[in-house]
């Protein structure tokens, strides 16, 4: 079986990348949970808080922005059914080297998310077939430092493609904003980014983006998300291209610095709970 990648150290930033299969699939669909970032969500505590029960505490009370993300199931469902012959995916990241660290030994043998461990998402089995770290345009491990030195030191793009694979949106002056407009998506990065890099950015960046940033080409379409009670949420997904319309290296090399922390950092509002699943298109983190 595979497992994940042991490095030497904890890196910051991790992307791990579980396959799954289910175990039994004889739920009604009806049963079954439209969305499920929000097991996701229980799962990744659960599986920290076996080996950290103190770190998965201050992960479920915390306020402010979540040192990890987790992804919604991914994989076919026909008819809002689990396929038996189905392989599905699911996604944890960490921001912080705790976190980063907590789940990387999770998926260590004998471990929660190890392969060939047996979980549950909302009460549905599946057996973990592989966990990666490594190896996949999703995957991934690095510092705050080199990820902004590999930016830093070279030439800065004009234009940065992004890809959203699950719905994305923003808060925005007390509202849900489903369209990534350049100040709210590079924003957003810059606030998660400086809550736990300890090299920070400055806060011109977001004004930079809002001003001297265009949006060159898109293919977007929306997706509503279930959250509290019986509300929808719209968020968008799809590809969509920025472009400097005043071009900058420093400011385009710091934008590109965060359009690549978007792998682990994920972006806009429920990135704890599926939404904002996104990286920067035609290249992988290293």
């Amino acid at each position: 079986m595979n497992v994940a990648f042991m490095p030497l150290r904890t890196m910051d930033l991790i992307s791990l990348l579980l396959t799954l299969r289910p175990l039994t699939t004889d739920r009604a669909a009806q049963s079954l949970p439209t969305w499920w970032g929000r097991a996701a969500h229980a799962l990744l505590l659960q599986a920290i808080g076996r080996d950290a029960p103190d770190l998965a505490t201050a992960l479920h009370q915390g306020s402010g922005p979540r040192p990890f993300t987790a992804s919604t199931l991914m994989g076919r469902m026909a008819e809002s059914k689990l396929d038996s012959d189905g392989v599905y995916r699911l996604r944890f990241t960490g921001l912080t080297q705790p976190v980063s660290g907590a789940l990387l030994a999770a998926t260590a043998e004998g471990a929660p998310l190890a392969a060939g461990a047996r979980l549950e998402l909302d009460y549905q089995p599946f057996r973990v077939e592989t966990a990666h770290a490594e190896g996949h345009v999703w995957t991934g491990q690095d510092s705050y430092t080199e990820l902004a030195a590999a930016s830093l030191a070279g030439d800065a793009p004009r234009r940065l493609d992004m890809l959203l694979v699950s719905p994305t949106s923003f808060r925005s002056a007390g509202r849900h904003v489903p369209l990534p407009l350049p100040e709210l998506v590079f924003g957003s990065l810059l606030e998660r980014w400086n809550a736990f890099s300890p090299v920070a950015f400055p806060s011109e960046a977001k004004r930079y983006a809002a001003e001297c940033l265009g949006v060159a080409r898109y293919r977007l379409r929306s997706r509503p998300v279930p959250v509290k009670g019986d509300a929808w949420r719209p968020g968008a997904l799809g590809q969509i291209t920025y472009v400097a319309l005043t071009y900058d290296r420093y400011w385009m090399a710091v934008l590109q610095t965060l359009a690549r922390f978007a792998l682990y950092s994920g972006i806009g509002a429920g990135t704890a709970s599926g939404q904002g699943q996104a990286r920067l298109s035609g290249e992988r983190a290293a």
